[in-house]
């Protein structure tokens, strides 16, 4: 695979950084009018036919295997639906700001799921003081839900807790993109993980009776413009061909500069309050991804390497 330009690397994370922490506003202002499941469906199969059909157009390969239509369902699924729809939920209760910021454990669970699914390094110790650093963050975060006892603290409290499943998702999906990889990133491929996971939320939008409580708005309609744009096509797709050029460890650096992002624009558009607690819990966990993301990886031996290949071939 040929090695990209560092400008482009440059770019691409600029891309992700500055569109991927906005989004988190537009997925507030959107599930006001259009609940989370149809919002979903709607902005990822939009975003997918198109893109599908500009690769088409451009002459792209747009035809795969049934292994590989069920490996893009797979991981769409668990980004698109496991990660985003999870976090649509969320907003309903949690600030965009709180949620990015529990979102931004994400590096910390692909720390460990890239040791275990890929198999080629072992968590050093600068990396678990990481983890343990970040599992404190989000217990300061989530702080305030767990000492309220009103019925929206505790609607509060899970969807928190739900954000760190979606974010364990998120980080998944991620990983098996890198491992089911046979090949640079394409656009087209890109292009069917959001068609599945706009099948998948629309299915869910039906059992939801989304349709029935949807109320069309100027303002709604224009968020998921921009989360199709900028959220989909751009920040997506740019995060996916990062994670085929680029350590996912790095790529994972995101997490820590749209929480920045996210709470700045929750304060200045929807005044969101930013208490002692979220001061406090996002200088830990952006202290732990720091930790995690630079780590060094410690490479398994040859003999560990062997092991794990023989452990998959005889199950």
């Amino acid at each position: 695979m040929p090695r990209p330009s560092r400008w482009s690397v440059i770019f691409a994370f600029a891309l992700v950084y500055v569109f991927w922490g906005s989004t988190y506003l537009g997925i507030d202002i959107a599930i006001q009018s259009i609940p989370p499941a149809l919002m979903c469906a709607i902005r990822f199969s939009i975003a997918g036919v198109v893109l599908l059909a500009y690769c088409w157009f451009r002459g792209q390969n747009v035809r795969y295997s049934p292994q590989q239509l069920a490996y893009f369902a797979v991981v769409g699924i668990l980004l698109l639906m496991g990660g985003n729809l999870t976090l649509a939920y969320a907003e309903e209760y949690v600030p965009s700001g709180l949620a990015a910021l529990l979102v931004a454990v994400t590096p910390l669970w692909l720390l460990v799921l890239d040791a275990l699914l890929l198999g080629t390094h072992r968590i050093s110790q600068r990396g678990l003081a990481g983890l343990g650093l970040g599992i404190a963050g989000s217990a300061v975060l989530i702080w305030p839900s767990l000492t309220q006892t009103g019925s929206l603290g505790r609607r509060e409290l899970w969807f928190s807790l739900a954000l760190l499943g979606g974010s364990f998702s998120w980080a998944l999906g991620s990983v098996l993109s890198k491992r089911w990889q046979s090949g640079p990133p394409s656009f087209s491929a890109t292009a069917w993980q959001m068609i599945f996971a706009g099948a998948g939320n629309f299915v869910l939008a039906t059992f939801s009776r989304d349709f029935s409580r949807v109320v069309w708005t100027p303002k709604g309609i224009g968020a998921v413009a921009y989360l199709i744009v900028c959220g989909s096509w751009i920040g997506y797709t740019a995060y996916i061909w990062l994670l085929g050029h680029v350590p996912t460890a790095k790529v994972s650096t995101y997490a820590y500069v749209n929480p920045v992002v996210a709470v700045f624009l929750g304060w200045l558009v929807l005044h969101e309050r930013i208490d002692r607690y979220i001061v406090m819990g996002s200088a830990i966990i952006v202290t732990a991804v720091v930790l995690v993301t630079s780590a060094k990886m410690k490479m398994k031996t040859r003999t560990e390497t062997s092991e794990i290949v023989t452990a998959e071939a005889s199950s």
